[in-house]
C-alpha cells in the first residue's frame, strides 16, 4: 500500500484539513500504514499537483485550514490501484535475525526485547478489542462497514499471533542451554 492511497481513501471518506487528516490517520490507517503528520503533508501537496485532491480555499478568519478533496482524477486513481495484483511481501524482521543469533551466540537481551514486544502486542490487541466493541457491535452491517470490520479483524489476528509467538519464545529462551 502506498501512502497517497491511503490518503485518498481517508478523504473520500470524510473531505478534511491536514491537521485533521493526520489525527484521523493517527486513529484508524496509522494503526497499519504508519506515516508522520509531515509525510502526510508532503503527500497532500504531492496529491494536489497531480490533480488527484484539491485544497478548498481557507474561510477568512484566523486558525482557519485548507480543506482537501479528492477530484475525479483522484478517484479513477484509487480505483485503478485497488484493481492492481500484488503478491504478499516476505517476512523481513530483524527480530528474527536476532533471535537466530541467539541461538548461536547465547543468552542476549532478545529476551528483554521480546518482553516487551508482547507488552505492546497486549495493549495493541486491547486497543482493538475496544474499537470493535464500540464500532462493529451492530450485527446488520452494511457493506462499508464489514470491509472496514474485515481489516480491523485483521489486526486482531495479527496481535493474537504475536503474542502468541512471543509466549513461545519466551518459554523457549526460559529453556537452560544445554
Amino acid at each position: 500500500m502506498s501512502l497517497p492511497h491511503a490518503l485518498l481513501t481517508a478523504l473520500i471518506e470524510h473531505p478534511c484539513s491536514g491537521l485533521e487528516l493526520a489525527r484521523r490517520f493517527d486513529r484508524s490507517i496509522g494503526y497499519f500504514w504508519h506515516a508522520t503528520h509531515q509525510q502526510i503533508y508532503r503527500e497532500l501537496g504531492r496529491l494536489e499537483d497531480a490533480g488527484w485532491v484539491e485544497s478548498l480555499p481557507a474561510e477568512s478568519g484566523r486558525g482557519r485550514k485548507k480543506v482537501y478533496r479528492v477530484l475525479p482524477a483522484g478517484r479513477k486513481e484509487l480505483k485503478r490501484w485497488t484493481a492492481e495484483s500484488q503478491d504478499p511481501r516476505p517476512l523481513r524482521d530483524e527480530l528474527m535475525l536476532r533471535l537466530r543469533a541467539e541461538a548461536i551466540i547465547g543468552p542476549t537481551a532478545v529476551k528483554e526485547d521480546i518482553e516487551r514486544r508482547l507488552a505492546m502486542h497486549r495493549e495493541r490487541l486491547a486497543l482493538y478489542r475496544k474499537l470493535e466493541k464500540r464500532d462493529f457491535a451492530d450485527t446488520a452491517l452494511s457493506r462499508e462497514k464489514e470491509l472496514q470490520h474485515l481489516v480491523l479483524s485483521a489486526g486482531i489476528m495479527h496481535e493474537e499471533l504475536w503474542i502468541e509467538w512471543s509466549e513461545k519464545a519466551l518459554a523457549v529462551l526460559l529453556t537452560p542451554k544445554t
